[in-house]
């Protein structure tokens, strides 16, 4: 019978104590022998160099443990929020999770981010109210604010004695406690009907056993949160919380003979440089040498075969020969995969991960000039563990810019490559990445057999403005007889190839940014035949012609278009003490944010504002200082807006088709490489 498995998430708002409680529950189980602790760099979770350095959690770590008889793959996941993709990625995967909460400092910002993003996504989650033997330390306080700020759905499952002393002790309810038993069926009953009735006709009459069973059942629905009390570092109350774990969250034997469905939700590289892909298995069995199909993130197919599989086991990783429905994984051999590929059939959940692009960039180069190649190799690296790191060079070769989501990140990333990698880098000033929009209609065609055109094909083209944020329509507007099908095979192959030749074009616009939110039409197509009319006679046409003659004529288009810069705005949603309202306002005014909404609850204050995405930064920075440390601001992209006033240009990566001359040396050059 295959084992039950629990795939286990661990969050909290940084220094909350989430890396210590893995500790303690792996020293628990008997994984370990002695507790490693983040000030001595010596926890299981945290491999980086960096992490250990710095005391925070940077990249998820997978390690394995055993609980009456389930399996736990417990997952640590960074706690600052400009890793807070990296959480996102973890979260989609898990089958139920852990927040922790410091019982000194209380709910923090962060805290209230993740608490809104496991809702969200329905993930059954414990809380662990930690540090109870610390000075300072409130559990009631801190259960007040848990009912206030995070949800009132919770479910004490004890209480604390002597909190705030080195001896704090965690005393659990029980359910002959006439107190506990009666608030437990209430909640309970609020959100099932015939828990009520039963409880109303005869309350001695619900047992023991439904209030567990319904219990479990609640939370395994996300309707309800048990709340623990104790202390990481001196393991009390962890044997409550694991005891918790096994009956309350949702785990299960899978789907072993389905249809293989897998995701990767991470990259990492072994000792030999070799590709290493991180999968959770939501059904089927994958075997060593077994070919795999695989979608990619960008919608397209692919095939890849195994050829290593590693399981967590005990703390460690072991080989095995298959990977089962329910089990994290490590695969080798899938060298082309990256992080949100799907294995075999989309998982249950449906869909790629979404995620809104990096708002800012910053410019990247070495200290030593040097290490050039070796940063642009490196910087692949990280791109290639966080999709959404995109790096770009200039098409001089000279200047490489890296997309980020906060200054943290940046920290992160030259900090990695120094200690990492042995390459010390300076950075430049954070900018924006803005993106061009159409403002217009504009056409140009080439003609086979033309003077003006070195290719051996026709294409005429035709940009015109899109419904905003609807990205790039590419539709064909000619006859499937003037396609060259001798060579893409069908009239969908072409289109999907000339779709990818216009997307790569529209990287880059007129002033250097992605074009978007358009429309291009194809007018006009014809191709070459050695038997052909004069007008069509040649040798035949290639896919290198189609590939090489769209910038040309595409770049000529969006020229006669027209295209206006517009920058990012972001949808700010900000919660705040009532007594800070007077003073957010005016900075958000400052700022030239627009409120959209405001409600207030309790002590808190929600407003939600519009603001160009240049301007967040600095209301981050000073929000701590306007709110006393109580103000979190969560932030979605929200579209784009023309810029006002100057723009800058951003420097291309590729050579610019309206060059015509150094356009074509560049593909001289290109072809002379390959």
């Amino acid at each position: 019978m295959p084992r039950k498995t629990l795939n286990l998430g661990i969050l909290a708002h940084v220094d909350a104590g989430k890396t210590t409680l893995t500790e303690r529950l792996l020293y628990a189980a008997g994984v370990i022998d002695t507790v490693g602790t983040v000030d001595a760099g010596t926890t299981r979770t945290d491999t980086l160099a960096l992490e250990r350095q710095r005391g925070i959690t940077i990249k998820s770590a997978v390690v394995s443990f055993e609980i009456a008889g389930t399996t736990v793959n417990l997952i640590d996941t960074p706690g600052h929020p400009d890793f807070i993709a990296e959480v996102e990625r973890v979260l989609s995967l898990l089958d139920g999770a852990v927040l922790v909460i410091s019982a000194v400092e209380g709910v923090q910002p962060q805290t209230r981010v993740l608490m809104r993003a496991l809702r969200r996504l329905r993930v059954p989650t414990l809380l662990f109210v930690n540090k109870i033997d610390r000075g300072g330390a409130d559990p009631g306080r801190v259960l007040d604010a848990i009912r206030g700020r995070l949800t009132a759905a919770i479910i004490p499952m004890g209480t604390a004695d002597e909190p705030g002393a080195r001896d704090a002790r965690f005393r659990p309810y029980g359910f002959d406690d006439p107190t506990f038993r009666t608030g437990l069926t209430e909640a309970l009953a609020e959100r099932n009907d015939s828990l009520l009735a039963a409880y109303v006709e005869n309350e001695s009459a619900v047992t023991d056993g439904r209030l567990r069973g319904e219990l479990a059942a609640q939370t395994r629905r996300s309707s309800v949160h048990p709340v623990f009390l104790g202390s990481a570092i001196t393991g009390e109350g962890v044997a409550a919380l694991m005891t918790g774990l096994a009956e309350l969250l949702p785990a299960e034997a899978g789907d072993p003979e389905g249809t293989v469905s897998g995701r990767i939700f991470k990259i990492d590289r072994g000792p030999a440089g070799e590709k290493i892909a991180y999968v959770r298995m939501f059904a089927g069995t994958v075997q060593i040498r077994q070919r795999l199909p695989v979608e990619t993130t960008t919608g397209g197919e692919a095939e890849a075969k195994a050829t290593g599989i590693s399981v967590p086991e005990r703390g460690g990783w072991v080989r095995r020969p298959h990977l089962v429905a329910g089990e994290i994984g490590r695969l080798w051999g899938l060298s082309g995969v990256r992080i949100g590929d799907t294995i075999g059939r989309p998982p249950p959940s449906g869909g790629q991960w979404h995620f809104a692009p990096p708002t800012m960039e910053t410019v990247v180069a070495p200290v030593r000039p040097e290490n050039d190649g070796a940063l642009r190799g490196a910087l692949a690296r990280l791109a290639e563990q966080d999709p959404l790191i995109n790096v770009r060079a200039d098409d001089t070769g000279r200047e490489i810019s890296v997309s980020l989501y906060g200054e943290v990140q940046k920290e992160v990333i030259g900090a990695t490559l120094a200690t990492e990698f042995g390459i010390d880098v300076t950075f430049r000033e954070t900018t924006i990445i803005c993106v061009e929009r159409p403002v217009g209609r504009g056409e140009a065609v080439e003609v086979l057999n033309t003077g003006s055109n070195p290719f051996r094909a026709t294409i005429g083209l035709r940009v015109e403005p899109g419904p905003q944020d609807s990205g790039i329509e590419f539709r064909v507007g000619v006859a499937p007889q003037s396609m060259p099908m001798y060579v893409y095979r069908n009239a969908d192959t072409f289109t999907d190839h000339m779709a990818q030749y216009v997307r790569r074009t529209l990287c880059e616009g007129r002033f250097g940014w992605q074009v978007t939110d358009c429309v291009v039409t194809m007018i006009d197509c014809s191709y070459s035949v050695p038997d052909g009319p004069p007008s069509r006679r040649g040798p035949l046409s290639t896919p290198a012609d189609f590939r090489d003659l769209t910038p040309l004529v595409l770049m000529r288009a969006v020229e006669q278009a027209g295209t206006v810069v517009c920058e990012p705005m972001l949808r700010v949603s900000l919660e705040i003490p009532v007594w800070a309202i007077s003073a957010v306002l005016t900075a958000l005014g400052r700022l030239g944010a627009a409120v959209r909404h405001q409600s207030l609850r309790g002590d808190l204050t929600t407003i939600e504002v519009v603001a160009p995405a240049a301007r967040v930064p600095d209301l981050q920075r000073r929000l701590p200082g306007l709110t006393g440390g109580e103000g979190v601001l969560e932030a979605t992209l929200d579209g784009y807006r023309p810029v006002r006033g100057e723009f800058t240009t951003r420097p291309r990566t590729t050579v610019d088709p309206r060059n015509r001359e150094r356009y074509l040396l560049s593909l001289t050059r290109q072809g002379a490489r390959e």
